[in-house]
């Protein structure tokens, strides 16, 4: 027996970006574990990807092209070879690519984090076409341009350093179940004497091990900073030298923030007051007396109506105390703008002969139902979805349900599993698994360009995604270079190596070690520098003004809320956010049953006040619903669901939950206040028992 160990990547939406080692034996990959020498994977694996042999050789592998045969949504295909299927999909697209090429869309997201995988050869063949062009925004966009609009990139504190801070606030995240590398490192900070802060409506599985929890009402998180902007002025928990030589705007935030009294922001986050008065001094006293203080802050602050000037005021608060002096102080809400990639020549931008429309991937389900008109352009005609189960994952489930039912809308998905989204295609493409390609990959929570190599050879008849969409270039007569390169090719360009915060980078050394450390500092803004165009933390924001947006910061009540929809609160008294669950990863490993039977069933958590006023006892049954929709999960009573919020995990395939619906069927394609984002944790919904 032969057997090897290859250096690997995980692929998959999760700041960790884990350093893998594969042992293949005569061929077969064998085990998958975490290195045990790269410094943030430690050898330590999340259940989920530790598992990842079970999904590549998963007996429900899409192995070979198929045609749909039955009506949407029924799931029935038959076996085409994949010369057939290219002809197919080219004789769709070239009279559609002829007319209005713009009503051909593709939809994408981070099924795969990698470069190559990802938006590569997929972007080059979109952009040669000439189709709509799709805003990604389904994850960050909301908080990264409200941390961008303050910091000037998504640049902050580095995992490396956590464990040295003395105070840390966990801000809208559940790292034990999506930041496992983070959460060892919070651990061992609490191990050395620091005391750990969640500030989430929910008690999670984090929020349980840290020493206080702080259960504000979702959306209210910009008011929240807001009020600890307050009393740090008020009461002088401030370092004047940094807010002097490295911050913009001060004398302004100064009177926004006295408007922010200690009772309205409690009032407005439904806490105490105490609470609020108690964390400013705990981070501004410790600051003050220089101790490292450090907020990790994630995405779930971001996904209500004013989630990214909720983000943007976090980000104010380690400049005003001058947290960012010590390595473990500052804030962290993605290391992505560290990375020097190489996007432009990736995506080959320059083959675009005009800019054209841009969908959406959030309204999607509005935008499949759009007729043609001046303001929107042509109707979609042609829909090309891979990395993604927009029938799973996008919001106001049914209207996404309902576009993808046109019979006059042709749908091609690439894939390794038959997903929800897969079930509505016209044509499916087997699509290979990371243990099966090559990829290069950056983080977004640590500082290492990492490089993938392929440990077995593809499924079936599985494609890599560049090879796929090399194969549909050349289909629709495509002769451009660019379609030519090989994935090795790519990867080598896939870094500015040029750029001073790179280290020499070398796609062969990178593939040969598995991972390389950029050159960045271990406190980036400890004498400023930020890159703004002022070069200082702008609490005032010219650019925002110019955007049309408050240059402050400020606080927007939730679209669905008592504040702003009394009536629609009235029908609808219950908040609900939909985090993910811990053995999935957005709608990824649903389909792996040893997964799947950890989390069991789809399950609504909801406060025992709620439930009571509802006539609902544990493991009942019950029924969500708003005016968007309705799904069905088994109650479980318990106060970690704090009073008028309920809480349901997520994100379920619809065929495997328990009526054929998950959460997706209550939230709302409404945007957020900047970054076109969506905001799935700003609804409102009714709950009732459901007769057996």
């Amino acid at each position: 027996m032969t057997s090897t160990q290859v250096r690997a990547v995980c692929p998959l939406d999760c700041p960790d970006t884990c350093a893998l080692l594969v042992t293949v034996e005569d061929g077969v990959a064998t085990a998958v574990k975490g290195d045990p020498d790269h410094p943030t994977t430690a050898g330590v694996l999340c259940t989920k990807v530790s598992r990842y042999t079970e999904r590549t050789y998963h007996e429900d592998r899409l192995l070979h092209p198929l045609r749909r045969v039955g009506k949407k949504g029924e799931g029935k295909f038959e076996r085409i070879s994949w010369e057939e299927a290219l002809a197919t999909i080219a004789a769709k697209l070239k009279p559609i690519a002829a007319r209005a090429p713009e009503a051909i869309v593709p939809y994408s997201y981070c099924g795969t984090m990698g470069l190559i995988q990802g938006e590569s050869m997929s972007s080059r063949f979109f952009n040669k076409l000439g189709a709509s062009l799709l805003d990604r925004t389904i994850c960050a966009t909301a908080g990264f341009t409200g941390y961008t609009y303050t910091i000037g990139a998504t640049i902050g504190t580095d995992m490396e350093q956590f464990q040295n801070a003395k105070l840390l606030i966990i801000w809208g995240g559940n790292p034990i179940a999506s930041n496992l590398h983070f959460w060892m490192r919070a651990q061992e900070a609490k191990r050395n004497g620091a005391k750990l802060i969640a500030i989430d409506p929910y008690r999670s599985l984090t929020a349980e091990k840290c020493h206080q929890h702080i259960a504000l009402l979702p959306g209210t998180d910009a008011a929240l900073a807001l009020g600890l902007m307050h009393i740090l002025i008020k009461e002088d928990l401030l370092d004047h030298d940094y807010i002097a030589n490295y911050t913009l705007g001060f004398a302004e935030l100064k009177q926004r923030a006295a408007e922010w009294t200690p009772e309205r922001t409690a009032a407005t986050c439904g806490i105490t007051v105490d609470e609020v008065v108690e964390l400013a001094r705990l981070y501004g006293g410790m600051a003050k007396a220089g101790e490292p203080v450090a907020i990790r802050t994630n995405y779930g602050v971001q996904r209500v109506r004013g989630g990214g000037m909720a983000v943007r005021n976090i980000a104010c608060l380690p400049a005003l105390v001058g947290a960012w002096r010590h390595a473990a102080g500052g804030v962290q809400l993605s290391s992505s703008g560290s990375f020097p990639t190489n996007k432009p020549w990736l995506q080959r931008t320059d083959l675009l002969k005009k800019e054209p429309r841009t969908i959406n991937m959030t309204t999607i389900g509005d935008d499949l139902l759009r007729p043609a008109s001046p303001a929107f352009g042509p109707a979609v005609e042609a829909l090309i979805v891979y990395n993604s189960n927009p029938v799973a994952i996008a919001p106001d489930s049914d209207k996404v349900m309902r576009g993808f039912m046109r019979e006059d809308l042709f749908t091609v998905v690439l894939e390794h599993f038959q997903t929800d989204t897969a079930d509505y295609a016209d044509i499916v493409l087997p699509a290979t698994t990371q243990l099966e390609h090559i990829d290069a990959h950056t983080s977004y929570g640590h500082l290492y360009m990492m490089a993938n190599n392929a440990a077995v050879a593809p499924m079936g008849e599985a494609k890599a995604n560049t090879e796929i969409f090399r194969l549909l270039a050349a289909a629709m007569g495509f002769e451009d270079d660019c379609f030519k390169d090989s994935d090795d090719q790519l990867a080598a360009q896939a870094f500015h190596a040029q750029d001073a915060r790179a280290i020499g980078f070398d796609w062969d050394a990178l593939k040969q070690k598995g991972w390389q450390r950029l050159n960045m500092p271990d406190a980036p803004f400890a004498q400023g520098g930020f890159p703004t165009p002022s070069g200082k933390c702008e609490f005032y924001s010219a650019r925002m003004a110019a955007d049309g947006l408050d240059p402050l910061p400020s606080y927007l009540p939730p679209y669905e809320s008592v504040a702003s929809n009394p009536d629609l609160a009235a029908r609808y008294p219950l908040a609900m956010i939909s985090p993910p669950a811990r053995n999935f990863l957005n709608s990824t490993f649903v389909n792996v049953k040893s997964l799947r039977s950890a989390e069991g069933e789809p399950h609504l958590d909801i406060h025992p006040n709620d439930s009571a006023a509802r006539g609902i006892a544990d493991g009942d049954m019950v029924r969500i619903f708003n005016d968007r929709g309705s799904f069905v999960a088994k109650a479980r009573v318990t106060d970690k669901a704090r009073a008028g919020l309920v809480v349901g995990l997520s994100v379920w395939w619809k065929k495997l939950a328990t009526d054929g619906k998950n959460a997706n069927q209550v939230t709302s394609q409404q945007l957020t206040d900047m970054g076109r984002a969506p905001t799935f944790y700003d609804t409102l919904v009714q709950v009732e028992r459901v007769a057996v």
